[in-house]
């Protein structure tokens, strides 16, 4: 056991299951039920652009969303309407960087050959990367059939820092796409995506009512450069804690660290139009844990010395809307 696994013993990580694993060296520094088969939610989208860009498709092309591509299972929300054609290289972005349902769909739908033979692609790319307790049978993860562990995800997400494309997409904190004549502001699912303090080299969400709140994310922070996967955590509030805490406890980083402010939905008509903003508000999450206090508001995250009795939950005070992504 390394001493940052010995002092991470004493936080209580909310995530069933938890991986960190230093990039450079590939130790383990911290592992959580790392060998636990479970869904894995829209983690599953990492997997799904690796296969896409392998086919070297025209990523100019134009793709049509349609009908096929909506979610019947979960019935997820989507703000990529049926009809709207959009060149694949921003359905990509619209797949990753905010974990659009319609947009993997429709990926899959245009790969070569179809549907069945991506995901003939997926499980080639399964066997190559070693991920011998994996299992995608479907492009969005918004099947509970699609499952794997921490340690399978390590090695999906080390192939996906290979991808410059990934990379890039996955650390944008917004893009704006031009969706039937107007610019929409999308944003990315991970909040620490360009938060100050946070020098992230990729990430990925997920969330269903299976696989609870997931998380991958590289990261480098006190002079490593380290990778962390969280799998079913009960609520945004414990994966974002456990992102914390692993930074604070498990990389031994002491710096003060801060999500994205509060983010504006903006949609801009093409023309000299109306710009419509509709202010979220962000949550305020008080961990009654004993150590750390985190207060997440449009300042972003302070963290300070609690002297309270150590308790067993974290009280959330504002929740938010959940959506399968």
């Amino acid at each position: 056991m390394t001493i940052s696994s010995a002092a991470a013993l004493a936080v209580p990580f909310g995530s069933q299951s938890v991986l960190v694993v230093e990039d450079d060296t590939g130790k383990v520094l911290f592992e959580k039920n790392a060998s636990t088969v479970a869904p894995i939610a829209s983690l599953t989208k990492l997997m799904t652009a690796m296969v896409v860009l392998d086919a070297h498709q025209d990523m100019n092309e134009p793709i049509e969303i349609e009908k096929s591509d909506v979610d019947v299972l979960k019935h997820s929300s989507s703000r990529v309407p049926v009809g709207a054609t959009i060149p694949r290289r921003d359905v990509l972005q619209l797949a990753l960087m905010s974990s659009d349902n319609r947009a993997a769909a429709a990926l899959a739908r245009t790969y070569p050959g179809g549907t069945e033979a991506f995901r003939a692609a997926v499980k080639r790319k399964i066997m190559a990367l070693g991920m011998t307790q994996t299992v995608i049978e479907e492009p969005t993860g918004l099947s509970p059939h699609n499952q794997s562990t921490a340690a399978d995800l390590v090695k999906m997400a080390t192939a996906a820092s290979n991808y410059g494309e990934i990379t890039r997409i996955t650390t944008s904190s917004d893009h704006l796409i031009n969706i039937k004549g107007r610019e929409v502001e999308y944003h990315n699912t991970n909040r620490l995506v360009g938060a100050k303090g946070w020098d992230i080299g990729l990430s990925k969400t997920g969330y269903t009512q299976e696989a609870g709140r997931c998380l991958i994310m590289r990261v480098k922070a006190a002079g490593k450069n380290a990778t962390m996967v969280l799998l079913n955590a009960g609520a945004s509030s414990v994966r974002l804690l456990d992102a914390l805490n692993i930074r604070r406890h498990v990389l031994n980083d002491e710096i003060s660290v801060a999500t994205a402010p509060a983010r504006a939905t903006r949609v801009r008509t093409a023309a000299a139009g109306p710009r419509i903003k509709a202010a979220l508000r962000a949550p305020r999450i008080k961990s009654a844990l004993a150590g750390p206090r985190i207060k997440v508001s449009a300042g972003g995250v302070r963290a300070k010395a609690s002297s309270g009795r150590a308790r067993s939950k974290h009280v959330v005070v504002v929740t938010r809307h959940r959506r399968h992504r």
